[in-house]
């Protein structure tokens, strides 16, 4: 078993001394994906170009992690300041996880618009044997309307956790706070870790999605899928394999994924080039042309594939059409996107649900213009950096989704049998 103190100790001392390409050595297949020896230098280089050169590395706080892995964080001093590097490692001291974060951080706080007395929690199980993940239920009083919120792309946790923001949190509590009952819970990913080889996005979202549906269905009369980014695309999906009353797309992305890949990576390389160089948009470009040609096969290693994903999820997402799958399904349908958002955006993305569903009434569409991906408000060009201020979901998007909950009606069984025959 790999010592955390030790591992992370010699992690920040290889950074300190400049030897970046050691560092990207002990990168996972999935992370070398996202960041390359460029990428940790520029990342080291700018901190110190703010803060001053090194001066002392502090005792490592090492505990368990997600997924079994080892997590440390090393406090490291400069001339004026400093800032804490936070690695997680494997037991056989792979790194899977790297970042630079600020020597004390913020904690998250609710938003403005919780009203914390409205609504009780309680933990819950979803699935069952080796694969099952914990959950929770957030009930106000005699709610009608459930949601089930469906995370974004990556090992996130029920609360969509970024640095001290919690966007989905903020949504749970917001909805609960205006009588809606709200069941969120950890991805598989985040629980048991990366996709197994032979994984695909199904695998990733249905089994504890329709086990969420099923469990909320006890204690509402409806329930209506609520997906953020990769969630969703994947809420089409879960509403092939259960019944539900409708679906609320947060900046769902249409856009194939490995294009979208690169378009960000170049979109990065210009305005945060700390975050990703132009090594990383070829690495980028590469793979996405890989996924796109004949030569992809359930053999193609993980490591030459976007994100580290194996080649049944890439095999299996080349084939999926989640404006064609929401279409079929049938049921009512409210899609917002932040105009800000450089990940999924309004002229890659939007338009082709805009598109698909143009013949579907019940469908609404809404743009918030300054909101980002995390449909955080603010003004000019979102950056990454911009996601680690503690800020919270703009109050808009909670009241709009709350008063469409309750103003819309599903079609009936027969239909949405006939919508769906369409």
């Amino acid at each position: 078993m790999v010592d955390g103190a030790a591992a992370a100790l010699a992690l920040v001392g290889l950074a300190r001394d400049g030897r970046f390409g050691e560092v990207a050595e002990l990168f996972s297949a999935p992370l070398r994906a996202l960041a390359s020896e460029g990428t940790v230098r520029s990342a080291w280089v700018a901190e110190l170009g703010r803060i001053g050169a090194v001066t002392a590395i502090g005792i490592p706080a090492t505990g368990p992690g997600e997924a079994g892995l080892v997590r440390a964080s090393v406090p490291v001093t400069c001339e004026r300041g400093g800032f804490t590097v936070l690695v997680s490692f494997d037991d056989r001291g792979i790194v899977h996880g790297l970042r630079l974060a600020p020597a004390t951080g913020p904690v998250w706080t609710p938003p403005d618009y919780v009203r914390r007395r409205r609504f009780t929690e309680r933990e819950m199980v979803l699935g069952g044997g080796p694969r099952a993940v914990p959950g929770t239920l957030t009930l106000p009083r005699r709610a009608r309307v459930g949601v089930v919120l469906l995370s974004g792309g990556g090992p996130f946790d029920r609360d969509g956790t970024s640095g001290a923001n919690k966007p989905l949190k903020d949504v749970a509590w917001g909805l609960a706070s205006r009588g809606v009952a709200v069941l969120r819970f950890d991805k598989v990913t985040h629980v048991h870790g990366g996709l197994a080889p032979g994984a695909t996005m199904t695998d990733e979202y249905v089994p504890h999605a329709v086990a969420a549906v099923e469990l909320l269905r006890a204690h509402v009369e409806r329930v209506v899928l609520v997906g953020h980014s990769m969630g969703g695309k994947a809420a089409p999906l879960v509403a092939s394999s259960v019944q539900v009353d409708g679906m609320v797309l947060l900046a769902g992305d249409a856009q194939p994924m490995h294009h979208a890949a690169v378009r960000v990576a170049r979109y990065l390389a210009s305005v945060a080039p700390d975050v990703v160089d132009g090594e990383a948009v070829a690495v980028f470009t590469r793979q996405a042309a890989l996924v796109d040609g004949p030569d992809l096969t359930p053999s193609t290693p993980a490591a030459e594939l976007p994100f580290g994903f194996p080649a049944s999820w890439w095999l299996a997402m080349r084939a999926y059409d989640p404006v064609a799958a929401a279409a079929a399904v049938g049921v009512p349908m409210l899609i917002l996107q932040g105009a800000r958002d450089y990940q999924v955006t309004v002229t890659d993305d939007l338009t082709r649900w805009q598109a698909g569903l143009a013949h579907r009434p019940n469908v609404t569409f809404r743009v918030y213009a300054g909101d980002n991906h995390l449909f955080f408000p603010g003004e000019g060009p979102s950056t990454p950096a911009e996601y680690d201020q503690p800020q919270h979901v703009d109050p808009q998007v909670v009241t709009d989704i709350a008063t469409w909950l309750s103003t819309t009606r599903p079609v009936g069984q027969a239909g949405r049998r006939a919508v769906s025959s369409t």
